[in-house]
């Protein structure tokens, strides 16, 4: 199963929650630090996201609203703050569901079951700017145009968008293709974003992509070539 992503602070609870969901099979990925927990999030592939709303730096809104503007999903909210405003704005900005604590462990488990269930079902969509990847077929579509990516075309983009301005570095796109940097040649990497580039020239966006030397790549909203 893809990996639910706990993001609570309280340790007792997080160990019992991820306790509850290992036994009934699922792979759990626990966030137990709060300095870059959406990067954290994001790079454990979460298959559903379990957050609470008070957390240290970053509140569960905030980082709610961020995982859906990168295509993350689904989102339940889990929480001791019972308040319907809080509840309707958390749905408001993108939230899947929402849960109050404490919480029996049957319920928990039929409500991350049922979101599973609807998002395998679902078109998952990527934005950024002017265009969309769909995650699951890998097909870009820019205005009335679309690209049939490869796979490796659809996991660099993916990462791209989702970390958009910022820089992706080669570590974690190496992460991303081939699971490990270990024994992979550099220039793997740089034909794979030579096909990618050109992959784009088809619709004139070949020069979104930027090189930072030594570094990584990154979107950026256009590039003189």
């Amino acid at each position: 199963m893809a990996n639910i992503v706990i993001v609570e602070d309280d340790i007792f609870l997080r160990e019992e929650l991820q306790n509850i969901l290992e036994k009934e099979g699922y792979s759990v990925v626990s966030i137990s630090s709060f300095d870059t927990p959406i990067e954290e999030i994001i790079a454990a592939k979460p298959g559903l996201v379990l957050l609470d709303l008070n957390l240290p730096n970053l509140s569960g809104f905030q980082i709610c609203h961020t995982l859906k503007m990168k295509g993350i999903g689904p989102i339940l909210i889990l929480t001791a703050r019972n308040q319907i405003r809080d509840e309707l704005h958390a749905l408001e900005l993108g939230a899947d569901d929402f849960l109050t604590k404490p919480c029996h462990p049957k319920r928990l488990i039929a409500r991350v079951q049922k979101l599973q269930q609807l998002y395998a079902k679902m078109p998952m969509f990527l934005n950024w700017r002017n265009f969309q990847l769909d995650l699951k077929s890998n097909e870009l579509y820019i205005g009335h145009n679309s690209l049939s990516l490869s796979e490796n075309e659809g996991a660099i983009m993916k990462l791209l968008i989702q970390h958009a301005p910022a820089v992706v570095e080669k570590e974690q796109l190496f992460y991303e293709l081939w699971g490990s940097s270990e024994f992979v040649d550099e220039n793997i990497l740089q034909v794979n974003m030579t096909r990618l580039r050109k992959t784009l020239y088809k619709v004139g966006m070949s020069h979104h992509i930027k090189t930072v030397r030594g570094v990584g790549y990154q979107l950026i909203r256009s590039e003189t070539p």
